[in-house]
C-alpha cells in the first residue's frame, strides 16, 4: 500500500492553497492531492451557467501567496480556473495531483497511526492509500447534484429544466422564457446573464435577499499596482477589503437598521420611486443573517428597469406543463426552469464514511476544534472558510495550522494529534456549528454537524481577526490537542 505523511483530498482552492503551504513550510514531508473529478479546479471548474463568477473580490478570494493582477476583481470563472492552474504551474504543485482518484472512506488505524483510505479511480478500480496525515479540502457540497425542493407536478412540466450545478452545455435559452427559481447567488448572477439572449427571466423567490450592487473593478486595487509593486500592491489591497468585510460584518451585529436602511435606499435608488422596494428586496430579516448578494455593475436592476426581468415574490403551488401556478393563482409560463435552488451541504467531509479503530464516526457527536478539526478524532483537519467573507483567507490561516501542528508533531517525536475534551469542557452549552446564519442549506442540516461550546478552543469563530490569532500565533500544545504515539 502506498503510504503519505499528508493526503489533500481535494483539488480546488482549498486543495491547491494547502499544496503550497506544505510545500512552504513542511519541506520534509511527503504528500499527494487526490481530487475525484479528471480536472482541478473545484467549484470554479464544476458550475458552467451563464455569468459564473465570485461573489467574492479576488484579493481576498485569491492566495494570499499569488497576487491577482486582472483588473477585474469580481472575476469570472474561467479567469478564476486560470489564476488556479497558473499557481499550480507557478509553484509546481500539479506533480503532486492525482486526478481521477475519487476518496470514498477513511478509516483510521491507532495501531499504524495512519488512515487507510479507499481510492476509487475513473475506470471503477479500487485501490488502497495510507497517510499519517489526512487534510479534507473537499469542499461543503456534494458535487452529486444540488438541492431540489418536492414541487407538486414537476413531472408534468414539458420544457426544460436544469439545475445550476449541471448545466447543460448544449442549452439554448435565445428568445426563450425563462423562470429562475431563487434569489441566492447563483440565482442573482444568472438571471441577468441570461436575459441578454432571452425573450423575458423572471426570478421567482419565496423570500427576498439583500442584495448590494458594485462594479466589477477596484479602482484602489487597480491605482495600488501602478504604484507599487505588484505584491506590495496585492498585500494593501487584500488588508483593507478584509478589513471593510469584518467592518461591515460587525456593523451588521451592533446596527444592523443601519445597515438595512443603506442598503434598501440604495435599491430604491436603482429602480426609482414606483418599484415595491418593500415587497421584492426587503428580507424578514437582518443583513448577513444570510449572506448578501452581488449585484455586479448593477445588471439586474439595469434589466428590471428594461422590462427584461421581473421578479415575482410568492410561492409554489404546483408545476403544469406550460410553466408553475402561484398560490397567489398567478401563473408563469416558461420555455425553460432553471432550479436555483442551492447546495446539498455535506455532513461528512468529503461526504466520505469515516471510522475510527473500526468504529463508525458520527461528526454530531463531536465538538468542533477551532472550527478545523474534530473532538476524539486523530490527525485529521478539514477547511471550512467563512459566510461572511471570503472563504480563502480562513482556508490560508487553517493550512497554516495544520503545517504547525505537523512540525509540532515533528519536533515531539510523535505520530498522533487529537484534540481531547479537558474535564472543565463537560458543562460547554451546545452551539451550532455555525451560529446566527438562517440561510435553509445550512439549517437543514445543522442537526448533523459537530457542536460548537462557548470557550476556545471548541469554537468556530467565523471571524478572520480572531482566526488570524488563533491559527497563526495560539498555542499548538495547548492542553487540548494532545500528542502522543502509537
Amino acid at each position: 500500500m502506498e503510504h503519505f505523511d499528508v493526503v489533500v483530498v481535494g483539488g480546488g482552492l482549498s486543495g491547491i492553497g494547502a499544496a503550497y503551504h506544505l510545500q512552504d513550510k513542511c519541506p520534509d514531508r511527503t504528500f499527494v492531492i487526490l481530487e475525484g473529478r479528471d480536472s482541478i479546479g473545484g467549484t470554479w471548474d464544476l458550475f458552467r451557467y451563464p455569468g459564473i463568477r465570485s461573489d467574492s473580490d479576488m484579493h481576498t478570494l485569491g492566495f494570499e501567496f499569488k497576487p491577482w493582477r486582472a483588473d477585474k476583481s469580481i472575476a469570472d470563472g474561467p479567469a478564476i480556473l486560470n489564476y488556479l492552474n497558473e499557481t499550480c504551474d507557478e509553484y509546481g504543485i500539479r506533480k503532486y495531483i492525482r486526478l481521477g482518484h475519487r476518496v470514498v472512506g477513511a478509516s483510521w488505524n491507532t495501531t499504524r497511526a495512519a488512515w487507510e483510505l479507499d481510492v476509487v479511480r475513473s475506470g471503477g478500480e479500487h485501490e488502497k492509500i495510507s497517510c499519517n496525515y489526512l487534510y479534507m479540502c473537499a469542499g461543503y457540497y456534494s458535487y452529486e447534484g444540488g438541492y431540489v425542493p418536492d414541487f407538486a407536478g414537476i413531472e408534468t412540466f414539458h420544457g426544460t429544466i436544469v439545475h445550476p450545478q449541471k448545466w447543460p452545455e448544449d442549452l439554448d435559452y435565445e428568445g426563450k422564457k425563462v423562470v429562475v427559481i431563487g434569489s441566492g447567488a447563483t440565482a442573482i448572477t444568472v438571471v441577468p446573464a441570461m436575459a441578454t439572449t432571452a425573450s423575458h427571466v423572471t426570478m421567482l423567490q419565496r423570500t427576498p435577499t439583500y442584495v448590494v450592487a458594485r462594479p466589477d473593478t477596484d479602482k484602489f486595487a487597480n491605482f495600488m499596482r501602478k504604484v507599487l509593486p505588484p505584491r506590495a500592491a496585492y498585500a494593501v489591497t487584500r488588508k483593507k477589503n478584509t478589513v471593510m468585510q469584518q467592518f461591515i460584518y460587525g456593523k451588521t451585529r451592533t446596527a444592523p437598521h443601519v445597515v438595512k436602511k443603506k442598503i434598501l435606499d440604495a435599491v430604491r435608488e436603482e429602480l426609482g420611486p414606483d418599484y415595491d422596494v418593500e415587497k421584492h428586496f426587503t428580507p424578514p430579516y437582518n443583513p448577513w443573517d444570510q449572506r448578501l448578494c452581488l449585484v455586479t455593475n448593477g445588471d439586474l436592476f439595469k434589466g428590471i428597469r428594461e422590462g427584461r426581468i421581473e421578479v415575482v415574490t410568492d410561492t409554489i403551488k404546483e408545476f403544469n406543463e406550460n410553466g408553475i401556478v402561484l398560490d397567489s393563482g398567478k401563473h408563469l409560463a416558461a420555455d425553460i426552469i432553471v432550479m436555483a435552488t442551492g447546495l446539498q451541504l455535506l455532513v461528512a467531509p468529503g461526504n466520505l464514511k469515516f471510522t475510527i479503530d473500526g468504529k463508525d464516526l458520527d461528526f454530531s457527536k463531536t465538538w468542533t476544534y477551532k472550527g478545523f478539526a474534530y473532538s476524539g478524532v486523530p490527525n485529521m483537519g478539514s477547511t471550512f472558510g467563512y459566510i461572511n467573507a471570503s472563504w480563502t483567507l480562513r482556508a490560508d490561516l487553517t493550512s497554516t495550522y495544520v503545517c504547525r501542528l505537523l512540525n509540532e508533531m515533528r519536533k515531539t517525536g510523535t505520530k498522533i494529534c487529537t484534540p481531547v475534551l479537558r474535564d472543565s469542557d463537560a458543562a460547554m452549552p451546545e452551539r451550532p456549528w455555525i451560529d446566527q446564519f438562517s440561510s435553509g442549506y445550512m439549517q437543514r442540516v445543522m442537526h448533523l454537524m459537530p457542536r460548537q461550546g462557548n470557550q476556545e478552543p471548541w469554537i468556530n469563530p467565523q471571524n478572520y481577526k480572531r482566526d488570524r490569532e488563533m491559527f497563526r500565533y495560539g498555542k499548538v500544545d495547548d492542553g487540548v490537542m494532545q500528542f502522543t504515539n502509537p
